[in-house]
């Protein structure tokens, strides 16, 4: 009988190390994607470093985001509310919410800025670092522009953040810029720099919200083919400059250039296979992933 309990007990033993080896083989992702939603988790995003000590970005994860696209198409969509509903709201540059509040809604959890859209950010302090004090600004640029000694753009927000110590300001490390160059080159077979390709905030919010959100709507992001149809009426660019250029010409232009140049397009098709992936809808306009 002794013998029986005995082997009874490594048995199971046995079995809760197997279940045990079995959960730990599971990616991260996959277990984060088997969790509870109700369970606390967070996370720690080391390539996003807060000025001024460089710590990085720590938050709990968000079940849904609203990645609001600055795109023309928002206007006239009637998306406040639904946007509203999310669970995290991602913006990018300084597209502004005041006016705009019946289309693209009002709250801003984190705001992707590049560093040429610094100067209109801190052009605008009162309305983004003084009345925004639960959004979290993420800046990304090269590093000329954002390195921690000499980098211009680094120094201007550092003083800004002297003026508005509550401000939540965190800027990409160079390790995480490259690792978005890697993405770049892994998904398209081309070096970005090479290339002659400068990546978008669209980009960087993409990378971020993947990181970050367990489902993501995307709003107001046209598909790669979308401006290759000649039917289209043409939409502003950005949907706080009316009259502008045209959105689908400034894509096309910078498809077409040689270097100096953001992808657009070929980043939208990129976007739609990782919707494969991942939990990723696109809204107004509504397309699929590649290959569904």
């Amino acid at each position: 009988m002794k013998i029986l309990a005995r082997r009874v007990c490594v048995g199971g033993l046995l079995l809760c190390a197997v279940l045990w080896l079995c959960w730990v083989s599971v990616s991260p992702g996959e277990r984060a994607d088997r969790t509870p939603s109700s369970l606390p988790r967070i996370l720690q995003l080391e390539g996003y470093s807060r000025l001024p000590d460089g710590e990085p970005l720590v938050r709990s994860p968000c079940g849904t985001c609203a990645v609001v696209s600055s795109s023309g198409q928002m206007l006239g969509s009637g998306l406040g509310p639904q946007i509203e509903q999310a669970e995290c709201v991602l913006r990018m540059n300084t597209a502004p919410t005041l006016g705009y509040e019946a289309d693209v809604g009002t709250r801003s959890t984190l705001r992707v800025i590049s560093h040429t859209s610094v100067p209109l950010l801190l052009r605008n302090q009162t309305y983004f670092l003084q009345h925004s004090l639960d959004t979290v600004y993420v800046i990304w640029g090269p590093p000329r522009q954002m390195d921690t000694e000499k980098g211009m753009t680094y120094h201007a927000l550092l003083q800004s953040k002297d003026r508005h110590p509550t401000a939540q300001i965190y800027t990409l490390t160079q390790d995480m810029m490259a690792h978005c160059d890697q993405v770049f080159q892994d998904e398209t077979g081309k070096n970005r720099a090479l290339s002659g390709t400068f990546l978008s905030t669209g980009w960087f919010t993409m990378i971020l919200a993947m990181e970050l959100c367990e489902e993501i709507s995307v709003y107001g992001m046209v598909s790669e083919n979308y401006c290759r149809e000649r039917s289209r009426p043409p939409v502003p660019y950005h949907y706080y400059e009316k009259g502008r250029l045209d959105e689908c010409s400034m894509y096309m232009m910078h498809e077409r250039a040689s270097r100096g140049a953001h992808r657009f397009i070929t980043e939208k098709a990129v976007f739609s296979r990782w919707a494969r992936r991942k939990r990723i809808h696109f809204t107004h306009p509504s397309w699929g992933a590649a290959g569904a």
